[in-house]
């Protein structure tokens, strides 16, 4: 430590000697400053320079680019369009039973009920019943009774198809009140009832196979049967058996290739309770009915033909139809022709008029048609309406004549029952009916039909008791927020044709019937409703002898839940 202080302070003294050597060699002359240094550039000549555009060209040149093609492969998704979300509507409370109930003057209870339930989306099951009668005691044994009653449902397969099956009562009772028409008014015969009723009964049953579902081809296909047995109280009885198939292709979601078979057979047994023999009738439809209907955005053409056989006979009939929009849904026109055979059995003949007499000189018949046909339809603003205009002919219409030889022995002796007896005859009908119906303001729904029938018969002189002009109108209003339904109905009719005991003609008196109807809401459950028909008293005979009810009222109460 000690040697490394003495270097240290040797090279010290060593510099200091240096710098005194250095001082001794500068100049002592001294230096005059004459003056500052000022730096300055001459002048120099500028050049201008005036610069000119270039001299236009009016010369188009041509480039020539060659880009070569070049094929981009892009992966992406396919674009998702999304419905916007819309305020769904409130669905409105769903019922499943109905009831209804009430009581007319003259006497007529009325009770009808029904119930269906869907039970976890397989099985729709359910029935109802009616009951209605009235017996008006003004005129002897001027009453009435019907009930009906029916039993249905239908399975869901989970493989789409369904399978259905029904099973029905109806009880029809009328009583030949005719012979009240021969004898005095003030007269009262006191017949037992059981010498003029009348009761039709009749059980049905059938059953269906469809697809519940919409099959993949597009393909609608439905096969089943219907049963009924009709039995009366003077041993006249009847049973009918149809099964039919059908099938349905649709194409492109809107045209329909339709095939149908159908087998109709009814066995009617013509009772007599003065004859212990009895006949027997049968009445065996065969039929089938290929069909295409094609729909345009203006227009829609069916083409197709209906096939029937009976007791070994081919009868074809056409089924043709085709209509086209002139002015949108505004203004439609259409025409057509189609034809078919229509049966006349103990069963329908009596729907149609229960006063026919049942047993004896009743045969069952096919009315065979041809109905060529053309009108407009259309709709207009809160306007619906449709015309027509239309040629049939007949073979074998049902006609309706009194037999003034149907005697019941009664106090006074016997007393013709005034029934009336089937007759068939071929003619022509010409015929000529329109419709229209409109919302004419709010709540407040009107409708209007008429019909006007000209025949034209081989042999008889009259259509007897066939109607030639039927004319109805009806009206319904809500108000008080909907709880108040006002109705009301016009019904016309001319009076019908009839053959005298003495074999002249004449014209039962016309139909003017008016009736009005009022219902109101009591809760969401329930409602009181009343109904007054036949405000005129109208006292027609739709059928010679009998004549329908007059004023008749009916109040009552009517409940879902």
């Amino acid at each position: 430590m000690q040697n490394t202080k003495i270097i240290f302070l040797c090279l010290f003294a060593f510099a200091l000697n240096q710098a005194a050597i250095a001082q001794e060699d500068l100049p002592s002359e001294e230096v005059e400053v004459i003056k500052d240094f000022d730096a300055r550039l001459i002048e120099t000549e500028k050049v201008a320079i005036n610069p000119t555009l270039p001299k236009q060209t009016n010369t188009v040149k041509t480039q020539t680019y060659n880009i070569p093609t070049r094929s981009l492969q892009v992966a992406y998704l396919p674009p998702k369009i999304r419905p916007l979300a819309m305020k769904r509507d409130k669905l409105p409370k769903q019922y499943n039973g109905f009831l209804k109930a009430g009581y007319g003057v003259p006497s007529s209870p009325l009770v009808e009920a029904s119930y269906y339930t869907f039970y976890e989306d397989k099985l729709n099951i359910g029935g109802r019943f009616r009951h209605h009668s009235a017996n008006f005691k003004n005129i002897e044994n001027q009453r009435f009774a019907s009930n009906e009653g029916e039993l249905k449902g239908t399975y869901y397969k989970d493989e789409g198809y369904a399978i259905s099956g029904n099973i029905g009562y109806t009880g029809d009772e009328v009583h030949y009140f005719g012979y009240n028409q021969n004898i005095p008014a003030d007269t009262v015969l006191n017949v037992n009832r059981e010498q003029v009723k009348q009761q039709f009964n009749t059980i049905k049953l059938g059953g269906t196979f469809f697809n519940g579902e919409r099959t993949q081809g597009d393909l609608n296909y439905a096969a089943g049967f219907n049963f009924s047995n009709t039995k009366d109280n003077f041993a006249t009885s009847e049973r009918s058996f149809d099964a039919h198939f059908g099938v349905t292709k649709w194409i492109a979601d809107k045209h329909a290739l339709n095939i149908g078979i159908k087998t109709d057979l009814t066995t009617f047994k013509n009772g007599d309770s003065r004859n212990a023999d009895s006949l027997k009738q049968k009445l065996n439809n065969f039929y089938l009915t290929p069909s295409f209907t094609f729909h345009a955005d203006a227009f829609k053409v069916k083409v197709g033909a209906n096939l029937v056989a009976i007791d070994g006979e081919f009868n074809p009939f056409p089924a043709i139809e085709a209509s086209a929009n002139i002015v949108g849904r505004k203004f439609t026109v259409f025409a057509g022709a189609e034809g078919s055979l229509q049966k006349n059995t103990m069963k329908t003949i009596s729907d149609y008029n229960p006063f026919v007499k049942t047993f004896g000189s009743l045969n069952i018949r096919n009315t065979e048609y041809n109905h060529f046909y053309g009108g407009i339809r259309g709709a207009f603003g809160a306007f619906n309406y449709k015309g027509q205009a239309g040629f049939k002919s007949v073979k074998n219409l049902a006609l309706y004549l009194n037999d003034f030889n149907d005697f019941i022995t009664t106090d006074i002796g016997d007393v013709s029952l005034n029934r009336l007896d089937v007759l068939y005859d071929d003619g022509n009908i010409f015929n000529i009916q329109g419709s229209v119906e409109a919302t004419l303001f709010k709540n407040f729904d009107a409708a209007a039909t008429v019909s006007v029938n000209a025949y034209d018969l081989d042999n008889q002189e009259k259509a007897w008791h066939l109607p030639a002009t039927e004319f109805n109108v009806n009206a319904k209003y809500k108000m008080l927020e909907e709880k108040l339904l006002l109705k009301g109905e016009l019904f016309v009719a001319n009076g019908v044709p009839y053959q005298t005991a003495t074999g002249t003609t004449d014209n039962l008196n016309a139909l003017l019937d008016v009736s009005a109807g009022a219902e109101y809401i009591l809760t969401d459950n329930f409602s009181a409703f009343v109904n007054i028909n036949n405000l005129l008293d109208n006292k027609r005979e739709r059928w010679h002898s009998y004549q329908t009810y007059g004023l008749n009222v009916m109040i009552g109460i009517q409940g879902r839940f």
